[in-house]
């Protein structure tokens, strides 16, 4: 399946409404409210900052405020939009009509409390039910659009790395290398970062998600540098980490086990894997090394409209790896007072194994 560059293959909008109805039936759901915006994009792509969709066997209806009035007329699929002024929630009744007797599903691990009693105040004695995982789950199988946009994401990670590591000198600071990060992901056609970009040197880097500080690199430090890349809503997550001056016997040994976790662990992805065996690989490798005390997170995360997101690959992850998975396999090592070593890439899960995404080369460069 080519990843190419250019507009991509376009959403099967009526395949995800479909779905979605499909499991309000296997629920006994009359209506579903989606509140969180990831979710609202993934059905009817809007990408605006306030949205309330409502999804009904035979129709959808977006409630928005005026801000994106022409925005979501231009980008909404599936559904009707209707523009709000004040509270959506407090302004749904008057626009859809609901009975006593429905069945409404929400999300009970996105609304705020105020926001759901708002809700029940004002729909005046549905039955909610609670549903999380209704979109989450068939979104975290990608289709050819959404596999288009995270390569491409991937893509402009790659081309940041590469830009970004000659530029890298004793002396600098960590501040300064994520200003150049947050510039090159701009300027390779990224919407913007995927998260707080970390760059974190020496001891700090002993902390997973140390953010950037004003410390200069010195000689000895290893340097971990953890960032991403958004496009068209879309996130890549890449971490490399490089050695300025020296590598001493202590942090090659660290390099070398994440290393080879990281390439058992990939080597072992496929369709039909349980996303605790990938996780259990990569841990036995580190173990073996005799550092699995500093492997002290989950080996990866699913890759989406959200920067973690299902399948999660973790020791205590129930989930099975399904084709279509976009996934990050990021084995790490951290030892306070010396340093840590991660390497991560964003891989595509399919039938008889995986596709690499991010392409960067994996070796920790002396700088």
């Amino acid at each position: 399946m080519s990843v190419g560059t250019g507009r991509g293959p376009e959403p099967r909008w009526k395949a995800r409404i479909d779905d979605l109805r499909r499991r309000m039936r296997e629920r006994k759901l009359d209506a579903l409210l989606l509140a969180d915006l990831s979710n609202i994009r993934y059905v009817c792509g809007f990408s605006g900052t306030n949205g309330l969709l409502v999804v009904s066997p035979r129709k959808a209806m977006l409630l928005t405020d005026p801000r994106y009035r022409d925005q979501a007329r231009r980008e909404v699929r599936n559904a009707d939009v209707t523009v709000v002024t004040g509270s959506l929630s407090g302004a749904l009744p008057r626009i859809v009509r609901f009975r006593k007797t429905d069945r409404v599903g929400y999300e009970e691990d996105v609304l705020t409390v105020a926001r759901f009693e708002t809700l029940k105040a004002s729909l005046g004695g549905v039955s909610f039910v609670r549903s999380a995982g209704i979109v989450e789950d068939p979104a975290s199988v990608k289709d050819e659009s959404e596999i288009a946009c995270i390569g491409e994401a991937a893509r402009i990670a790659d081309r940041v790395y590469a830009e970004v590591l000659p530029a890298i000198r004793p002396g600098m600071m960590e501040l300064e290398i994520a200003a150049r990060i947050a510039s090159s992901v701009r300027m390779n056609g990224g919407d913007g970062d995927a998260f707080d970009i970390i760059v974190s040197s020496g001891k700090q880097s002993a902390y997973p998600h140390a953010r950037a500080s004003r410390k200069r690199l010195e000689r000895g430090d290893l340097v971990i540098m953890d960032f991403g890349a958004r496009y068209r809503g879309y996130h890549s997550d890449i971490t490399r980490t490089v050695a300025v001056g020296t590598l001493d016997p202590r942090k090659r040994s660290m390099v070398e086990a994440v290393r080879q976790a990281h390439n058992e662990a990939i080597d072992a992805v496929r369709a039909g894997v349980p996303a605790q065996v990938v996780d259990a690989i990569a841990r036995s490798v580190i173990s073996g090394h005799g550092l699995g005390g500093a492997f002290i997170h989950s080996l990866g995360h699913g890759l989406g409209l959200r920067i973690h997101e299902r399948p999660r690959v973790a020791a205590l992850s129930r989930e099975i790896l399904r084709a279509g998975n976009v996934i990050t396999i990021e084995p790490g090592v951290y030892i306070e007072g010396v340093g840590g070593v991660r390497i991560e890439d964003d891989l595509l899960v399919r039938d008889t194994g995986c596709t690499l995404l991010t392409r960067s080369p994996r070796d920790v460069v002396i700088v």
